[in-house]
């Protein structure tokens, strides 16, 4: 009787080590705030980890400010000590649940699934409602995606000088491509 409730309990703990959670250690998050007629105010973060749980439908992201890399190094430079302040703020992270994802039914086709969460950049939380586009590709979850934000959403003061340089909304794109951990 002892032998089958150590298998069982074995059993049980085993289950809970099994939740199927994948990673991704080079996502690649890309903003961009250009407004035409002027320099392209773009950015990529190729470096940016993203963690799914499909048992709890959890996903969450990590972005090192200091990965994001423009094509000009003075606008770069100006990103991290003006705007973002990286050496207080190094950090933006994501942390959400994925809506009606059913991960036993994702394959090659795109499945288009709702997330709502919270990013967080300079301290600042803002909520995030979006539709994701999730396939499943042998053993790799691939998850691409794109929300608005604002400067005002994180505090983020743009200086009259360059305020018509820089759009108000903020496009934000995502690509994940996740590995069973």
């Amino acid at each position: 009787m002892s032998l089958l409730i150590l298998v069982l309990v074995h059993g049980a703990i085993a289950s809970l080590w099994a939740q199927e959670k994948y990673i991704d250690k080079n996502g690649i998050v890309i903003f961009e705030a250009s407004e035409q007629l002027f320099e392209e105010v773009k950015a990529t973060n190729e470096s940016v980890t993203a963690i799914l749980s499909t048992e709890t439908k959890q996903i969450a992201s990590l972005a090192l400010i200091k990965g994001f890399h423009f094509k000009n190094s003075l606008m770069e430079e100006h990103f991290n000590e003006n705007y973002i302040e990286s050496d207080i703020y190094p950090k933006a992270k994501f942390k959400g649940n994925l809506i009606d994802l059913n991960a036993v039914e994702l394959d090659e086709n795109v499945t288009e699934v709702p997330v709502e969460g919270i990013l967080e950049v300079r301290g600042e939380q803002k909520e995030i409602h979006t539709v994701l586009k999730i396939q499943k590709i042998g053993d790799i979850i691939s998850i691409t995606g794109e929300f608005i934000v604002t400067p005002g959403d994180f505090a983020i003061e743009i200086p009259k000088i360059v305020r018509n340089k820089i759009a108000k909304e903020v496009l934000v794109k995502l690509d994940f491509k996740l590995a069973k951990k």
